[in-house]
């Protein structure tokens, strides 16, 4: 889906809309027509299980109904990352004719407690994704131990349960490499708030990227920020005033990028003949800036289909087999190639390509 969003120039939402055919999608026959030709051209096939039987008497011929995966999430409207995670695991889990009911508890104990009690009543209840908006540690609450189990965007080291992360350290290496590859030694860092794991591990790849290229990490090349525009838009301005500024600035998101493109064009610097700009996270503002802002992918769709996925595994293991460690899935964030970084020069080797 990441591939025909990025054929169609969409968001990876509309892809969705479109191949579900969700009638209530307010979408011009121009854009589902983009699509839809983008998804034939790459050989996309969204996989159709046969229509459930329809909502109507019990007879002797019904189907049985479909059985319930719980998604417990702390917070689902400040984001929109957390909606596409919903959007993979929704479509996993019809695909294995099973539906997906989403409480959402905004952190609050008492209303997550009366939530699990709730999924737990279920007779239909297969098991639980318990997930995050921030990729975190948690304290997996001791009612949700005696039920299949999987952690979306979050880990608890005392569970067995198998945790589904993005793999933000290897993201972070491949979005500086890929500037290096461009021919930059000398590359600037915007980080998020440094407390998240997000930021922590983003910046971890960027440092073992420089050590990869045996290029030396500089301090005075690195700004903390707090995810947002207007520190990107700060953090550029004074990248820019050192006394040997950066040739490429790697923001850890797309908005901070979006900030740092329109302080390097105060600065009268083209992006990316003067300077090489990368975001993070493909928001879809990334594809309207001018020029379109190279980034990298959160995999948010395919977290919440692994997740899924990974939870359906744990159910079907056989009755009495021994217990299974503790798995820790790591999912792919891919680069996004737009314009803001140079394309690689012909016959440059020696570094892997990323994406």
């Amino acid at each position: 889906m990441t591939d025909v969003a990025k054929a169609a120039g969409v968001s990876q939402s509309t892809v969705s809309m479109v191949l579900n055919q969700m009638s209530g999608a307010r979408l011009s026959a121009a854009t589902r027509s983009r699509v839809l030709d983008a998804a034939a051209a790459l050989g996309y096939r969204l996989p159709r299980p046969s229509a459930p039987a329809p909502a109507a008497a019990a007879t002797s011929n019904a189907q049985p109904p479909r059985q319930v995966i719980g998604y417990l999430v702390d917070e689902i409207s400040t984001s929109p990352h957390p909606v596409v995670s919903v959007d993979g695991a929704r479509d996993a889990a019809w695909e294995q004719g099973c539906l997906l009911q989403v409480a959402v508890t905004r952190n609050h104990a008492g209303h997550e407690a009366a939530l699990i009690a709730a999924f737990l009543a279920q007779p239909g209840l297969l098991g639980i994704v318990y997930s995050t908006i921030f990729t975190r540690a948690v304290v997996v609450p001791d009612a949700l131990r005696s039920v299949p189990l999987v952690l979306l965007n979050c880990h608890d080291g005392t569970s067995t349960a198998p945790s589904v992360v993005p793999g933000e350290v290897a993201g972070g290496h491949a979005a500086t490499e890929r500037l290096i590859a461009a021919g930059h030694q000398r590359i600037g860092f915007v980080n998020g708030e440094p407390w998240m794991e997000a930021a922590q591990d983003r910046f971890k790849g960027y440092r073992r990227a420089l050590a990869t290229a045996d290029l030396p990490f500089d301090a005075a090349l690195v700004r903390d920020g707090d995810w947002m525009s207007g520190t990107g838009f700060d953090a550029t301005l004074s990248l820019m005033a050192e006394a040997r500024p950066p040739t490429a600035i790697f923001c850890a998101n797309d908005l901070m990028a979006l900030g740092a493109l329109e302080a390097l064009k105060q600065l009268g610097k083209r992006v990316p003949e003067d300077v090489a700009l990368i975001g993070y996270d493909d928001q879809e503002i990334s594809r309207h800036t001018h020029p379109p802002l190279t980034t990298m992918v959160l995999p948010n769709y395919e977290m919440g289909r692994a997740a899924v996925e990974a939870l359906l595994a744990v159910v079907q293991r056989p009755a009495g087999s021994a217990p299974v460690r503790r798995s820790l899935l790591k999912i792919d964030c891919p680069l996004v190639e737009r314009e803001t970084v140079e394309r690689r020069p012909a016959g440059s080797c020696g570094l892997r390509a990323a994406g």
